[in-house]
């Protein structure tokens, strides 16, 4: 395999990364958080929209107001998690465009009015910047438990009570207890996931 990146590097963002249930007593500093953010923001998204916003819910308190959206399923591993993201979805993202995109001036014209062109960039790229924090925090050294049972309109009236962002998806980031892994579950191989046309 050709690479630009060292196997160590490769294995810490893929091959050894696992999602984690399971945490260390150790905190995640702001600082990293703050690091995490400034790495994720970099990665593209279509016409630089960035239509994803981040809770970061950390204190007791927050993981209080979090715990009642929660599968039963997540509940012990979210609390005990040191941070868990909130991914949420801007539906004005495209208000921003002048700023985030400034070379189309008529950016902005594309969405505003069009509802389904909004919920699909919205939803597309808010996916693509969560998948882009879980692979930065694993470049930091963080581990990551993706999850998507949770009441979305439960997380929205308690903190997006504004009505224009949408919760997409939940991460519980810290630092994982790898004692408490099982086995990697199967992948596809190749000729069961892809073509070459």
């Amino acid at each position: 395999m050709t690479t630009h990146i060292t196997p160590a590097a490769l294995a810490q963002l893929f091959t050894d990364a696992r999602t984690h249930t399971h945490w260390q007593e150790r905190k995640v500093s702001e600082a990293t958080l703050r690091e995490l953010f400034d790495l994720l923001k970099m990665a593209p998204t279509s016409a630089n929209c960035s239509p994803a916003r981040f809770v970061f819910v950390q204190s007791p308190q927050a993981k209080a107001r979090l715990k009642p959206s929660l599968a039963e399923g997540n509940v012990e591993k979210t609390m005990l998690a040191p941070v868990t993201v909130i991914v949420g979805m801007d539906l004005e993202f495209y208000e921003q465009l002048g700023k985030l995109f400034p070379h189309s001036p008529d950016a902005r014209s594309w969405f505003a009015g069009n509802d389904a062109a909004i919920q699909a960039t919205a939803f597309r790229n808010s996916s693509l910047q969560g998948a882009y924090l879980i692979m930065a925090a694993r470049a930091l050294g963080l581990d990551c438990g993706p999850m998507s049972g949770f009441d979305a309109a439960k997380v929205e009236a308690e903190f997006f009570p504004q009505g224009t962002i949408k919760a997409n998806f939940l991460i519980n980031l810290g630092y994982g207890e790898a004692s408490k892994l099982h086995g990697r579950s199967p992948r596809f191989a190749f000729e069961e996931a892809c073509q070459i046309l």
